[in-house]
């Protein structure tokens, strides 16, 4: 009954949510309103835009939980924990990834026997680090690669230094996930325990990744315009508010450094900030993390992040921009 629970809690945040907004979508003109219409349309964007990068990662999850033997993972990280944090740091820069797909990849090395700071670790540097994000960038800000340099700095230094704090004060009890995945189970193929797998994780993640939009898109009516143009004047009020920003616009970290780029009222360290914070700590991703590690876990973790991730990116950014 307590393994069912979050698989419960899971498909009751993808019901409500969807039958929230098919009732928006259906309804009648009283549901044409400008704001409701912009609501829809960042709903479905953030939606659809995280949508494969699930897939993908629900894929991985449930082929590493399938097909690949534990040991594989004790193998190749270093049996130091404090040694196999910036190796799984590292990876994330040779392996693309997205935030929404970061989240069950991290639980499945969990499961598999990975380090939990080496997962953690992974988990965050994977979206903020790979090359897709890194290329993006270059495009994003052409003829500047220090803006590169300082999101690869800066977003490598916060997700070793996370893994480092967990080995330092995290407790395994603010993580509640399912039991141990230990192979195939009697009477399953490696096909049929991949299929089971893939089904499970994608409808829990799911229902939280659309719980997430939704609450991006909330914040992205509700946001009054000329709030960017009033902080946007004061350095230490515009790095906070940009920090913000990325946390409840949700938006992908292949598509932030546009994002980053038309914000040319701010500062570039500001700037920087955001596409720190933004790949490793949002709305949808802290959903994801809820619904996969538990609230609990989340709360504590987004936190931190948060915090490292703008110390980081403040003092990466007054030494490279």
């Amino acid at each position: 009954m307590r393994s069912a629970t979050p698989a419960l809690l899971g498909r009751a945040a993808f019901a409500v949510p969807v039958a929230a907004g098919a009732v928006v979508l259906a309804g009648g003109r009283w549901l044409d309103s400008p704001a409701l219409s912009a609501w829809r349309t960042v709903l479905v964007a953030v939606a659809l835009q995280a949508l494969p990068f699930l897939v993908l990662g629900t894929l991985l999850s449930a082929a590493i939980n399938a097909f690949v033997p534990a040991w594989v993972f004790r193998r190749a990280l270093p049996a130091r924990p404090a040694l196999a944090v910036p190796v799984a740091g590292a990876a994330g820069v040779v392996l693309p990834g997205c935030e929404c797909a970061s989240v069950p990849v991290a639980g499945s090395l969990i499961r598999r026997g990975v380090p939990t700071a080496a997962a953690l670790t992974f988990l965050l540097a994977a979206p903020a680090v790979n090359p897709v994000v890194l290329t993006a960038t270059a495009v994003a800000f052409p003829g500047s690669p220090e803006v590169v340099l300082a999101r690869l700095l800066a977003s490598l230094a916060a997700a070793v230094t996370m893994g480092w704090l967990w080995l330092a004060f995290g407790r395994p009890e603010w993580l509640r996930m399912r039991p141990p995945a230990t192979g195939p189970r009697p009477g399953h193929s490696r096909l049929e325990e991949f299929r089971l797998g893939f089904q499970h994780d994608f409808l829990h993640a799911g229902g939280f990744l659309v719980l997430g939009a939704v609450a991006a898109a909330t914040f992205n009516v509700a946001l009054p315009r000329t709030v960017l143009e009033e902080v946007s004047g004061s350095p230490w009020l515009s790095v906070l508010f940009l920090a913000l920003l990325a946390v409840v616009l949700a938006v992908c970290s292949e598509a932030d450094a546009f994002v980053a780029a038309s914000l040319t009222g701010f500062s570039p360290t500001a700037r920087l900030v955001f596409m720190v914070v933004g790949p490793m700590v949002d709305l949808k991703l802290i959903a994801l993390q809820a619904g996969t590690f538990g609230t609990g876990f989340a709360a504590r973790f987004a936190t931190a992040t948060a915090v490292v991730a703008v110390v980081c990116g403040v003092l990466t950014g007054w030494w490279l921009l």
